[in-house]
Parts: structure tokens; sequence; C-alpha cells
């Protein structure tokens, strides 16, 4: 069996019923308690919710808009409470019909069998039992879009470009956000005052159709005046504007000001970004731009720990700093410990510790530097290794998706494998290319994820001279409601050319597979070429897939079946005589920090006194 799980919170678990569960402070499932303590006069209530006509997907749409039938576990506060809600609900009701293109709507509220809109003054209702709430709804028919006017400077824009078309269904959410998509429009062409001047809806009950007249104004185009930079006191301000690549006389975006405040966000130095512009041009024409920022905290640190079945327990630590010498500048130095409780010796131990250095901004404002020592001590299957290294690089930003990153690196290693014992002094000059559409790393419904690396390397103790070249890919696919189903997958293909033999090659530098992070249900780094001993060598090459459907049951939780598979073979190129494969389900619980994963999986073709199946529990989405 393959158990593991990282701790890196606290848990809270609560539950007044066995039947309901809460995980950090977020109720899953069961039955949730009614909070009355706060309400000084519950007044308890059901709800009857009846439509005529619509589509199929009408009734639950405007059930779920309903305050009254979504909350009627919850007792309102007194009799006005009750009626407060109901006239509320009337107004949202009506509004979800004009959302769904139902302009000749009926929507009537019942109260104890009375209309909402004869009951004047301060009702009584029953306290004994719950009061009958009745919401009756006739939908009518649904209204199309005939005439679409643009005036104005809106009207050089194309109606179908905002989904405007005459003949298709008329939601009053197309209209509105054709509006705000024409003023930003405007505004990306450089114009800083664009507005709405007339925004008309005209409604035609005898044919169901609706007009729509939208008028505006762009205003003078304009350029960015000089940057000033507000709120900071121990980060340069000069850096900022810098780093944000805002510039007096570039022209007006508000896409570009958008970006300048999540890049400077990023940077997790500052705990506020706000970028505004002037309500007028100033004296030369130009807008004037400031970058308000609030320092953050610099200093932090974090803990973590570990559990496996196999691996025994883990612990793990870092100190950091955001902002060394004005500049943003990053350090951090971390270490780990792993396999207590599971290792032989001290010796067996797996260790690892290091410091990091960034300067991001340097040279260019999309660069960055980082150069790192790094030491670690590490026990899988096939290997022992105990190694030190040194690397700098500098990554640059192309664009908003692409990240090229170039550098050196040398490593010194000692390492026990297959093959016996054998020293290593590397030194190898990295090349990758990222890109990252993703719309959200941790919860991915569409997008490329794509990591490619070239790197050269020479061994000074063996005079070898090889080279590695690696590829991994995911992408998404999202279907349904809310993308409630999203197909993912994944392909990862590598190769080692040069090196008379595998052991010429550090078995660190190898290609395995195995584990939660590749093919689930085997342990790590067990799928790998065998010698006659039935030890692991590691490979040359190796091709890795994952495919999994993510199932949303509810708003909140996934079901997620998968299949991982991978080659690894001692030649350059994949022979996939030894495909190992895998099959399992997991769940996910969608939360604001991110999904919250348990998966199983079960090997296909398990090895000789391998693992039956593994589980794997963390946050974010397996890839």
């Amino acid at each position: 069996m393959l158990l593991a799980v990282s701790l890196f919170a606290c848990v809270g678990l609560s539950a007044e019923k066995a039947a309901a569960f809460s995980l950090f402070g977020i109720h899953l499932w069961g039955e949730r308690d009614a909070e009355v303590d706060t309400v000084q006069d519950p007044v308890r209530y059901t709800v009857n919710f009846t439509l005529t006509g619509g589509d199929s997907d009408l009734e639950g749409f405007l059930r779920r808009r309903s305050e009254l039938v979504s909350g009627q576990d919850q007792p309102v506060d007194g009799d006005l409470g009750l009626l407060v809600k109901a006239r509320d609900d009337l107004q949202i009701l009506v509004g979800s019909l004009y959302e769904r293109a139902y302009y000749g709507g009926l929507v009537d509220i019942y109260i104890e069998g009375r209309p909402i809109t004869d009951i004047v003054g301060l009702p009584n209702f029953d306290r004994v039992n719950p009061v009958p709430v009745t919401v009756n709804v006739k939908a009518g028919p649904l209204f199309n879009f005939a005439r679409i006017d643009l005036q104005g400077d809106a009207a050089q824009f194309d109606p179908a470009k905002y989904d405007l078309v005459t003949g298709t269904p008329a939601y009053s959410t197309t209209i509105l956000s054709a509006a705000n998509a024409i003023v930003n429009d405007l505004k990306n062409e450089g114009h800083p005052f664009a507005e709405i001047t007339q925004r008309e809806v005209i409604a035609n009950h005898d044919n169901a159709t609706i007009d729509v007249i939208i008028g505006a104004m762009a205003g003078p185009i304009a350029d960015l005046g000089p940057v000033a930079i507000k709120g900071s006191e121990a980060v340069d301000p000069d850096f900022i504007r810098h780093y944000s690549r805002l510039k007096a006389g570039q022209r007006y975006s508000p896409e570009e000001l958008n970006e300048a405040a999540n890049r400077l966000r990023k940077l997790n130095t500052f705990d506020s970004v706000v970028i505004n512009t002037g309500d007028a041009l100033d004296d030369n024409g130009q807008l004037p731009t400031t970058i308000n920022v609030k320092d953050g905290k610099f200093r932090y640190f974090g803990v973590g720990a570990t559990i496996s079945s196999i691996d025994g327990a883990g612990l793990e630590g870092y100190w950091g700093h955001r902002n060394l010498f004005g500049h943003a500048e990053g350090l951090k130095i971390e270490g780990s410990v792993a396999r207590i409780g599971e290792a032989s010796g001290f010796d067996d131990l797996d260790f690892a510790g290091g410091i990091t250095f960034t300067r991001p901004g340097l040279f260019l404002p999309s660069g960055t530097l980082t150069a790192s020592l790094l030491t670690a001590a590490e026990n899988p299957d096939p290997y022992n290794a105990k190694s030190v290294a040194a690397a700098v690089t500098y990554s640059y930003e192309q664009g908003d998706y692409n990240t090229i990153t170039g550098g050196v690196e040398t490593r010194y290693a000692n390492i026990e494998d297959a093959f016996g014992t054998e020293d290593y002094l590397t030194f190898s000059v990295p090349v990758a290319f990222d890109r990252d559409s993703r719309n959200d790393a941790l919860n991915p419904t569409e997008g490329l994820y794509l990591i490619t690396t070239a790197q050269p390397t020479y061994d000074f103790l063996g005079d070898t001279f090889y080279s590695s070249f690696d590829a991994i890919a995911s992408t998404y696919f999202a279907a349904g409601a809310d993308d409630r189903f999203v197909l993912a997958g994944r392909l990862g293909v590598g190769t080692i050319v040069g090196g008379d033999s595998l052991k010429d090659i550090p078995a660190t530098d190898r290609f395995y597979s195995g584990g939660g992070g590749s093919v689930r249900g085997y342990g790590y780094k067990t799928i790998s070429p065998l010698n006659a001993n039935g030890d692991e060598t590691g490979g040359r090459s190796y091709v890795e897939a994952s495919v999994e459907a993510r199932i949303g049951v509810t708003k909140n939780v996934q079901i997620v079946p998968f299949v991982d598979a991978a080659d690894v073979s001692s030649d350059a190129f994949p022979d996939f005589g030894d495909i190992r494969a895998s099959a399992g389900i997991g769940v996910r619980y969608l939360t604001s920090f991110g999904p919250i994963r348990l998966d199983v999986a079960v090997p296909l073709d398990r090895y000789p006194n391998g693992e039956r199946y593994g589980i794997y529990a963390g946050i974010g989405q397996a890839f």
C-alpha cells in the first residue's frame, strides 16, 4: 500500500451530527443546523414554487436565484423580515426572467395565501407552524433581438461582436455586457474618458421582440503622463516604475494598466497595488498616472510535514525575505528531512537544503536573475545520491504566456546505484521554454501548460558529454454549464543522447516514472528498466501520458476517474517494450484556495512485490 498525505495547515473538524462534516471551516456535506441564536424573533417558512412555460433549464435557474427558496432552511427575523425577503425576491425573479430574455413574465408571491402586494402594515404570521409561501412564475414568450442601433462613437463597431444579433434571444445580460465591452474597446483604443451616453431597450410585446439602442462618446485620445509612485517606504520608486513597464508618452490602455498592477502584485512585495489615472488631461495633454502601493511584510517563514506508509515522516521549513536591497530582491533559505521512521539509520534519511537569491527586473523589466546553492541526500529505491549544486539562470518573459530561461549549473554527486558507486562532477547549460496559458494554475479548465528543457552536460570526472531533452504538455477541455465537465490530458517525452553507457550518466539525470506526480499507484521512481539482478537502472528515454475526467457532481465536488501510463527505455528512443499503466478514481473538493485532492490508484501491471495500490492527497489538481 502507498499512502501519502501532506499537512501544511491546521485542520478543524466539527459535526453536530455524525452525518455532517466540515473541513477548514467549510461545510462539505450533511445537514447544517439552522443558525437561530442571532435571530431574535425566528419565523420559519416553507416555499411552494411553480413555473409555467419557459425552457427546460429555467426552473432550476430561478430556484437558484430565489432567496426564498435557497434560504428556506433558515428562519427569518420577525414578520417584517419574511415580508421584506418576499418583496426582494419578487424583484430578483423578475430580473432573472429578463436575464433569460423573458420580458413578458409574471411573478406572483403569496404569504399565507395573500398576495404580498396586498399586505400592508405589520403582519402577524404563524409562530407554531412554518408559514406557507407560494411563488408562481409565468415565463411568457421568449423575446428575440429585432432592431440593433449603435450610435455615436459606438457606430464603428459590429453589433455581432457583442452578441447583439437579430433573431437571437435578447438576454438582458448580453445588453449590459455589450455596453461595457463597447466602453472597454474605446478605452483600449486610447480614450480614457469613453462613456455610454444612451442605452435604451424597447420591448414589443405583440411580436416578442426587443429593440436596442446604445450610444457612446469616446472622448480624446491620450498618452500617459509621468508615472508617479506613492506609498512605498522601502522599495525604490524607480524600480517600481521600471518593473511596471509603464512609461510617460505611452498610449493609454486599461488592459496594460491592469497587467502592470498584476505584475507588481506577483512580486509578493506589496500588500496592495492600485493604479489610478486622472479625471482630466494635464497641461501637456497627457493623462496623470499614479501607482499606489503599500509595502507588505518582507520577511516570511513556513513549515510543513508529510507522512507516508512507505517513506515515513518528513519535515520541512523555510525562511525568506522579499526586499533585501530595495529592488524586490528575494532570498529564501530552506531545508527538509524525510524518511523519518523508515530509514534504517541516519545515513538513509533524505536531506535537502539550500539558499536561493532572485533579482527581478534586472537588465530588462521582464527579466529575472536567479542564483542558487542546493545540497541534497536522496534515497529513492533506484539509487542513493549525495550532491551539491550551484546554478545561475536568467528568465525572460516573452509576452503574457511564454518564458525563456537560460543558465549554467555545476554539480558534484556521489551516487550508489545498480552499477555501483561513482563520483560525478558535471557542468551543464540548461535552456528552457515554458508556455502557460491556463486560466487557473490550481484548477485549470482551459489553456495549455508546456514545459520544455534542453540540458547539454559535461562530466569532468568521467570525460563524458551527454545532452538531455524533455517536454511535458498539459491541456484542458471544458463542457457543460459552469464547466462541470473537464477533460484533462498530459503527455511527457524525454531522451538522453551521448555517453557510452547508462553508467556514464548520473542516476539523478536518468529518467524514471511512478509516483503521485506521474503514474499513480506505483512507487516513486519505480518504473524503470531493470538489470539482471532486478535493480532499477533508470532510462535514456521515456513517454508518459495521463488522462482524467473531472466531473462535477455538485458545485464544489468533482469525481475524477483517471488513467496513467508510462514507458521508460534504456535506448535513446522508447521501444514501448514495458508499458506500465494504472487506473484510479479521485475526488476533489473545490475551495477558494484550490481543490483539495484525494486519489486512489491501482497498478494494472504491477511489479513483483510492488505496491497493490496508492493513495494520494494534496491541494490542487494532479496536473
